[in-house]
């Protein structure tokens, strides 16, 4: 019996987590997208915390009323900044 998309989705990040874990020193990228938006965070796995977060519905971002490649890109440039300062 074929899987359905959430558990392909679920065996694919249970798969990347078994190797991937983030510390505070280099804590992990999870990206999320939608249709519509894309999301990032930076997780300390560790402690179980979540550095920081960007996303396009960040009030700079969508203001900026761009496609989705262009917030795509202000969104990584956000995650890199505010990661530079935490």
């Amino acid at each position: 019996m074929a899987l359905s998309r959430e558990d392909r989705r679920q065996r694919l990040r249970y798969r990347i987590r078994k190797t991937v874990s983030g510390t505070e020193q280099r804590p992990r990228l999870a990206v999320f997208r939608s249709n519509k938006e894309i999301y990032a965070q930076l997780i300390d796995d560790v402690n179980g915390k979540t550095i920081t977060a960007a996303s396009s519905r960040d009030k700079d971002i969508d203001a900026s009323k761009v496609n989705k490649t262009e917030a795509a890109k202000l969104v990584g440039m956000a995650i890199a900044a505010k990661a530079n300062k935490a």
